[in-house]
């Protein structure tokens, strides 16, 4: 079965770093753009940061020049360096990434998520 999980959340202070990671397993022929979005309490899910598969990158204005995106197409992952983390970082991150299983068509996946707070 086609899934994405993700790894690496957790609980850090203020000004500190954390690296999330999202794999992908199961038949999948390729896997085409990636992504990392969030979802604080009572706030609509937004995207964080998107990564094509020649490796463009797309970042919210909010973590511009504190996170990096990338990814391995080897090892079918993407993962989230990000560093000074603020309070107003704290939310579910969640992995996207568009795959193509073998036998079927491209479409969007999504992980369960991974919680990271920051606290102040």
């Amino acid at each position: 079965q086609v899934q994405l999980v993700e790894s690496g959340g957790g609980l850090v202070q203020s000004g500190g770093s954390l690296r999330l990671s999202c794999a992908a397993s199961g038949s999948i022929d390729s896997i085409n753009g990636m992504g990392w979005y969030r979802q604080a309490p009572g706030k609509q899910r937004e995207l964080v940061a998107t990564i094509t598969s020649g490796g463009s990158t797309n970042y919210a204005d909010s973590v511009k020049g504190r996170f990096t995106i990338s990814r391995d197409n080897a090892k079918k992952s993407v993962y989230l360096q990000m560093n000074s983390l603020k309070p107003e970082d704290t939310a579910v991150y969640y992995c996207n990434a568009v795959l193509r299983p073998t036998y079927d068509v491209p479409r969007p996946y999504w992980g369960k998520g991974t919680l990271v707070t920051v606290s102040s």
